[in-house]
């Protein structure tokens, strides 16, 4: 996607006002289609139709379309409110660009919008008795859609804050993050090991913040102009300072304005966002499970919801170094298993020490991983498996449960034990 295409549109989706705008459209153009169809209406079915009757559900509409709406934006806030405090306020991004939430309440606000402008035209005696007809029909289709919408934000409500709902937009997030990247592992370029070559130019970042998008077409095109190759040491997620390295360049020389034009491909924000960055999704479930370990909530069965849908995110994790770059004079570093497991795992295995249940779910959630992605993960789970041992050892676990622990930690070696209790 164009940088500047996808800039526009990280700034506008999920926007409620979009929605809003569009519903209101429509509303002006069902007042126009009402004048224009007018004609094709018989005065007969006019007269029976009571054409007259359209200004008092539209009344019926605008008083209670404004109401509604702003009870129902009170329970969104509300909720919103909920899942910072019982998960985490990184996840109430997901909950704000809620689909089904921001449909409901856009439907509401231009329902609203309809009968005003509705309002506003007969009052005006834009219409005759065939306008109003068409009118009318046009205001039992609102009425109809907003019935759907209560129908839907009931039954939506029903789930909308509460944990479960909470995990599952942050799981989905996660997942859908993870599977971009990871079939497109350097992000459609060559694989970059942190070495960088003697003599590279050091390219500066713009801003102090998070990358949150790198615009690999665009260095593509640079790194062709200057026939040379372009090294992203920064990726989606990584926190840079004004005036740090965020990429380096082999070529004879650089302009000032080339190395701003490496400096633009970089959307550098004030936060992590989930798109991008398949490690913050990670982050954001071990933020969850360590708030449900603290001793102010004491809740472990979200920590071991957490450990298997950490799991679930995680099964899906591929090699696809082979893959044929579609951006060869670019070279970008990989997310490596390792990091992936500490992120995930390691605040469980700290904040969750001395809970015996949680640490044997993480063991055999380690052992899990062990078996279904050996290539990557043998390594690292069977590390964290001994790091969660050394902290269950030094919360003052007894003998027996260290026992245990052991017993799993050594299962998940060679075998599956334990995978289908997850």
């Amino acid at each position: 996607m164009n940088f500047r295409v996808w800039n526009i549109y990280k700034a506008w989706r999920q926007k409620i006002w979009l929605r809003v705008v569009a519903i209101a459209c429509l509303a002006v153009l069902s007042v126009i289609l009402a004048q224009l169809l007018a004609p094709f209406v018989p005065v007969l079915v006019a007269f029976k139709a009571g054409a007259e009757a359209v200004s008092q559900i539209l009344e019926i509409l605008a008083s209670s379309m404004l109401a509604v709406t702003t009870f129902s934006l009170s329970i969104a806030v509300t909720g919103f409110g909920t899942a910072a405090a019982t998960a985490t306020p990184r996840a109430t991004a997901l909950l704000q660009e809620d689909t089904t939430t921001q449909n409901v309440l856009a439907t509401f606000i231009g329902a609203f919008l309809f009968s005003l402008l509705g309002l506003i035209a007969l009052n005006a005696k834009l219409f005759s008795d065939s306008g109003k007809v068409v009118l009318y029909l046009f205001t039992v289709a609102v009425v109809l859609l907003v019935v759907i919408a209560l129908i839907r934000w009931i039954g939506h409500l029903m789930s909308f804050g509460r944990m479960d709902y909470t995990l599952n937009k942050v799981e989905t997030a996660a997942r859908e993050a993870l599977s971009a990247r990871l079939a497109t592992p350097y992000l459609g370029g060559r694989a970059f090991a942190g070495e960088v070559p003697a003599g590279s130019i050091e390219v500066p970042a713009p801003a102090t913040g998070y990358i949150e998008h790198v615009d690999m077409p665009a260095l593509q095109a640079l790194a062709e102009e200057l026939k040379g190759d372009v090294y992203v040491s920064e990726v989606p997620g990584s926190f840079v300072v004004e005036r740090g390295a965020v990429a380096y360049l082999r070529v004879g020389s650089v302009s000032d304005e080339e190395l701003e034009r490496v400096q633009a491909a970089f959307a550098i924000g004030t936060q992590r966002v989930f798109d991008d960055d398949p490690r913050f999704g990670l982050i954001v479930f071990s933020e969850i499970a360590s708030r449900a370990l603290s001793p102010a909530v004491n809740d472990p069965g979200t920590a071991i919801s957490v450990l298997g849908r950490l799991v679930r995110v995680l099964t899906g994790w591929n090699n696809r170094a082979s893959l044929e770059p579609e951006f060869q004079s670019v070279h970008v570093s990989v997310i490596a298993p390792s990091e992936a497991i500490e992120d995930a795992f390691r605040p469980i295995a700290r904040d969750g020490a001395g809970i015996v249940e949680v640490q044997v779910r993480l063991q055999k959630a380690l052992a899990a991983l062990r078996q279904s992605v050996p290539d990557a993960f043998d390594k690292p789970c069977s590390d964290l498996a001994e790091y969660a041992l050394d902290l269950a050892r030094g919360a003052g676990l007894p003998s027996a449960e260290v026992a245990l622990l052991r017993k799993l930690a050594e299962r998940g070696k060679g075998q599956a034990s334990g995978v289908a209790d997850m």
